[in-house]
């Protein structure tokens, strides 16, 4: 129930809230007409929550080189890459609410070639952004017809990093769906806990599903034996064992399985993304040359 799956609704709504949250509520209720998730959940740090919102009040609002349905649009490239469909069914609505051309919301692939070039530069920055090059900034602002002028690479480079972060704080926060949002379970990766998971949806996925919990408590026993040996070496206590093997299997099993993700996402995520496949890979493997990182001073 409410803005987040992880913090209990009664404290995010806590009677006599400090005035200064209040008062930031109702601002950007005025604003914009509503109150997102985003808001109420970054309303428990008020001050962080001042400064995020003029932020973003301030990319997406306000002047700036790139019209306001392109800024939107950037967001979803950005929010998609990360899979993040709470963010995607967002600025999707916003996008439509600023004139934007609903065609383009069927996929990148409908959308201007200026905006599909943005591709390459969002993929890299949302999972290995030290294989950036002079060249890839340098391809976007050739002179051209689909060509970027600098302030408005700028502001869309600053779009997608920050969809990008804010990506991670919507997964680390569990962040609910809006209730008018695709029926409300777009952004979470199913819960090991629930019966209304998305992989509950059919047979085939529920059983899926099943499978890779299964696999996962396999694990842990297997961990859990490994440890106590570790542990009666450093002279732990069997309560204190207990207690760590305990902790680690409820974070574990709050993480589902990759396959078990996979099938629930939704095509109105994975149309705005091209090589879905690409993804983070450490850079600094021992024994292996770095890649040569970008470094702008």
């Amino acid at each position: 129930r409410g803005p987040s799956a992880f913090i209990p609704l009664e404290e995010i709504l806590q009677e006599g809230a400090e005035s200064s949250r209040h008062q930031l509520l109702v601002e950007a209720f005025v604003s914009a007409g509503r109150v997102d998730n985003i808001t109420m959940v970054m309303g428990l740090h008020p001050q962080y929550l001042s400064s995020f919102w003029k932020t973003q009040y301030l990319l997406l609002r306000m002047d700036g080189p790139l019209p306001y349905h392109k800024r939107h649009y950037i967001a979803i490239m950005a929010a998609a890459r990360h899979q993040c469909s709470y963010l995607v069914g967002l600025h999707m609505g916003e996008f439509l609410q600023v004139g934007g051309n609903p065609a383009w919301l069927q996929g990148l692939h409908c959308a201007p070639q200026k905006l599909r070039n943005l591709n390459e530069i969002n993929k890299l920055l949302a999972h290995r952004p030290w294989l950036i090059t002079k060249e890839h900034i340098e391809a976007l602002l050739k002179t051209g017809e689909h060509s970027w002028s600098l302030a408005e690479l700028v502001q869309a480079l600053v779009l997608l990093t920050h969809y990008h972060s804010l990506a991670s704080f919507v997964f680390g926060c569990g962040i609910n769906p809006e209730e008018e949002q695709d029926g409300g379970h777009g952004c979470r990766p199913p819960s090991p806990h629930s019966d209304s998971s998305p992989a509950s949806d059919d047979s085939v996925g529920g059983s899926r599903g099943k499978d890779g919990l299964r696999e996962v408590e396999v694990l842990m026993e297997r961990m859990k034996l490994l440890q106590e040996s570790q542990l009666e070496e450093e002279g732990v206590t069997q309560e204190e064992m207990a207690t760590r093997f305990e902790l680690e299997k409820t974070e574990s099993l709050l993480v589902a399985p990759s396959d078990l993700s996979d099938h629930s996402l939704q095509s109105n995520v994975l149309c705005f993304v091209e090589d879905p496949e690409f993804g983070y890979k450490d850079f600094t493997r021992r024994g292996e040359q770095a890649p040569p990182t970008f470094r702008a001073q």
